[in-house]
């Protein structure tokens, strides 16, 4: 009985408080003064240049996608894509992983740009398909973007432009502890699914808020944290959080998908526990394009 399971496990395992978003770790920094002070850290100096690389990288379309499956634990079937970003300024050719420059894209404002771009990319790629192929693409958006008024407008827009199927674009919500305003999440999340996409909850299990979103977000997907997934076949205490996971979120009508799997162990344990699907290195690396759309 889910009841049961979730009674036996502790908020310490349940929930595990998850590293504060870039964004929140420069909060506090009300005044003139403070700002400055941040800037001219040897950490602020470091963090500077992203600036003007950034704009470039948005003015000059420097930005790639890279799109890694999301497998069926029932049949193997690939179920949908996430599309990752990636940056491509290096002079050498090498990509930059989003690690390093997202943080700086929402220290300085930039990630609703990036946001909106990547939206973009991926409603012309869904677009120029032309509905030939039954694929969908989910999308990363910060928290920021999920509060901002223009963000759905936005959507509407690019998918109205390119002749994308709105079902397949599957709007994913990450940072989902830093979201400061519920009532507009809610909000933007209706009408996401108003416009016939699909939600997913990212990264579940990572704040102490987890399960308030859980309770106030519509989604169709949840995503499993990672913590919870990779030493899954060692950790009693892993396995108790995600099997109750599971009727969790079949008994409110969704579906689980665990990140992070990277071995086959771990893909027999998710299989007999109901996990939905699967996505890690174990199930695919990230490409450079969808096999069904090249």
């Amino acid at each position: 009985m889910v009841t049961s399971t979730i009674a036996c496990a502790s908020a310490r395992t349940f929930l595990r408080p998850a590293a504060p978003p870039a964004h929140n770790r420069y909060r506090g920094l009300g005044d003139v003064r403070s700002v400055a002070r941040a800037l001219c850290s040897p950490a602020g100096l470091h963090r500077r240049p992203w600036l003007a690389r950034l704009r470039r990288a948005l003015a000059e379309d420097l930005f790639v996608l890279h799109y890694q499956p999301i497998v069926s634990l029932h049949d193997g079937q690939v179920s949908h894509y996430e599309a990752l970003v990636r940056l491509a300024d290096e002079r050498d050719g090498r990509l930059v992983a989003p690690g390093r420059f997202l943080p700086a894209a929402e220290r300085y404002g930039l990630i609703r740009d990036v946001d909106r771009m990547v939206i973009d990319k991926v409603a012309a790629l869904l677009g120029a398909d032309h509905g030939e192929h039954d694929v969908s693409i989910a999308v990363n958006l910060s928290a920021l973007s999920v509060t901002d008024g223009g963000m759905l407008a936005h959507i509407e827009r690019a998918l109205t432009l390119h002749g994308a199927d709105p079902s397949r674009l599957v709007v994913e919500l990450t940072e989902t502890a830093a979201i400061s305003d519920m009532e507009l999440a809610r909000a933007f999340c209706a009408g996401v699914q108003a416009l016939g996409c699909s939600i997913s909850l990212d990264d579940f299990g990572a704040g102490f808020g987890s399960f308030q979103y859980l309770k106030r977000l519509p989604f169709r997907y949840l995503k499993i944290d990672g913590d919870f997934i990779r030493g899954l076949p060692g950790s009693p205490t892993d396995q108790l959080v995600v099997k109750a996971l599971v009727g969790v979120v079949e008994g409110m009508g969704g579906q689980t998908i665990a990140e992070f799997v990277g071995d086959e162990p771990t893909m027999r344990l998710l299989r007999s526990y109901g996990v939905d699907y699967a996505q890690g290195f174990e199930v695919g690396r990230p490409r450079p394009v969808v096999p069904l759309l090249a």
